[in-house]
């Protein structure tokens, strides 16, 4: 007896697969969180010239370090997806845990960052700064670890053959959350 996936995840009534569909839906309703918080961030800070002070209390270091470890990881997870594409179940999987790497590296510094942060008295209730900081960076941090999970997930099936697809639809959300970071980290660490 073989197992057989779900007829839902092979139909396409749009002419889009059912699962690439779920997923652009799903980025398009985080989208509008993460908007949200960034139109609510740029209007508190266009009426608050103290902002460019607290931001300069943010790690420009911390920040770089963890955009570069996104960016790596983004080319890997391309890499596992064009690996999945021509059947080469083991890079593929070498390249997702390499994603899942950068994502523990990421990790690793926002919880530094944080703990450096809380020992010199910056906290979310100290001023609105420091709310949408953690606010921002924790529901972001939060996606990365969401990702990686995700990405581990697929990669038991990847390792076995099945459902190489999969690579490509968690490609995309990791993407996301690269995309997410990008404007996060001008926006907290470098406009001051």
């Amino acid at each position: 007896m073989s197992f057989q996936a779900p007829i839902a995840t092979g139909r396409s009534v749009t002419g889009i697969p059912t699962g690439k569909l779920a997923m652009w839906m799903l980025l398009a309703s985080e989208f509008v969180i993460f908007g949200g918080l960034v139109v609510c961030y740029l209007l508190y800070r266009m009426h608050n010239d103290y902002y460019g002070v607290l931001a300069s209390h943010t790690s420009i270091i911390a920040g770089s370090v963890n955009t570069f470890v996104l960016l790596t990881s983004s080319l890997f997870i391309v890499l596992a997806h064009h690996a999945a594409e021509v059947k080469d179940t083991k890079t593929a999987v070498k390249y997702m845990n390499l994603t899942i790497l950068c994502a523990l590296i990421f990790v690793g510094v926002k919880t530094v960052e944080y703990s450096m942060k809380i020992m010199h008295g910056y906290t979310a209730p100290m001023n609105p700064f420091f709310a949408f900081y953690f606010t921002a960076t924790a529901i972001h941090a939060g996606h990365v670890v969401a990702g990686a999970t995700a990405i581990y997930i697929v990669s038991l099936d990847v390792k076995k053959g099945k459902n190489l697809s999969r690579v490509e639809l968690t490609g995309i959300y990791w993407h996301f959350v690269d995309l997410v970071w990008i404007f996060l980290f001008p926006l907290l660490y470098i406009a001051k």
